[in-house]
């Protein structure tokens, strides 16, 4: 009864942090005009970063991530990612098609947006790391049903939000993807800029 309590919590804490506006909802709604399929192919590309990532916490490597250079590095890294896609978003407005190479892509990005994105490692060494912590209690398999549960809240969140993206695309048209690319590629912007910001904060802080 405790561990299904355990996982209840899990799915209530892990949906908050998904179903939160970052850039994996912006690609996936941008990649979604194309493909229903776009977002459970960015959840497993998130998928492919986040797992090790939780195996690490369970055999206490999450100091490691912890520390300044790393965090100051990821941010910059992910803010000339989102940079990219972004501007790229806001290009393809005018033909509001998303090509077959970016549709292919969109596990990569996957990665990519995990990979480039600093508030997920402090998730996961604050929230996280608890959630991990309270696992472990369960033995083995309880850390491996948690670790399942989490990321099967990403997929089911992220394919939802593609298949819907792309129903509204095509009974509203190519207007609507266009105003769906702006809103988007301003967006990836946005945390691109944060991004920047907050690598350059951490370079400073740490250079006195």
């Amino acid at each position: 009864m405790a561990f299904i309590t355990f996982l209840m919590q899990t799915v209530g804490i892990s949906l908050s942090g998904v179903m939160a506006p970052g850039p994996i909802t912006a690609v996936t709604i941008g990649k979604g005009s194309a493909s229903p399929h776009a977002g459970a192919k960015i959840a497993i590309g998130h998928g492919i970063v986040e797992f090790p990532l939780m195996i690490a916490l369970y055999f206490g490597f999450g100091k490691l991530i912890e520390l300044w250079p790393i965090k100051a590095a990821i941010g910059l890294i992910g803010g000339i990612f989102l940079l990219w896609m972004g501007t790229g978003m806001l290009k393809s407005i005018k033909a509001a098609v998303v090509t077959t190479h970016e549709n292919r892509s969109a596990t990569n990005a996957g990665i990519m947006l995990t990979l480039g994105n600093p508030y997920f490692l402090v998730w996961w060494v604050s929230v996280g790391a608890f959630l991990v912590f309270r696992a472990m209690a369960f033995g083995i398999w309880g850390f491996i049903f948690f670790a399942l549960v989490h990321w099967l809240c990403d997929f089911f969140w992220l394919y939802f939000l593609s298949a819907a993206t792309h129903k509204g695309s095509h009974f509203f048209g190519k207007k609507f993807q266009q105003i769906l690319f702006g809103i988007c590629g301003i967006f990836l912007i946005f945390f691109s800029g944060k991004f920047f910001y907050d690598a350059v904060v951490i370079l400073v802080q740490n250079s006195r």
